[in-house]
């Protein structure tokens, strides 16, 4: 139970990471990343509801790394707009 809690803990350092190392698709996915939160908000209560365990856990992970990258993709001095 504590090592699934620290490994959720960590999806925030991992969260800010791809939100760095994709700075500049955060606006041009943004629709995508929405679908991403949605889905694993449903897939926590689904599993949670049907008793996986582990794959709740794996989509809290991914919910709190789409949240993130929500978070981000409307700050303005984090984004950049691609230069072509």
């Amino acid at each position: 139970m504590i090592l699934n809690i620290i490994i959720l803990l960590l999806a925030i350092p991992v969260g800010f990471l791809i939100s760095w190392l994709s700075r500049d698709e955060l606006i041009n996915g943004k629709k995508y990343i929405k679908i991403l939160f949605i889905a694993s908000i449903l897939g926590i209560i689904g599993f949670w509801i049907y008793g996986f365990s582990t794959a709740s856990w794996s989509s809290g992970f991914m919910g709190i790394v789409s949240l993130i990258g929500l978070i981000k993709s409307e700050d303005k001095r984090w984004v950049k707009k691609r230069e072509i």
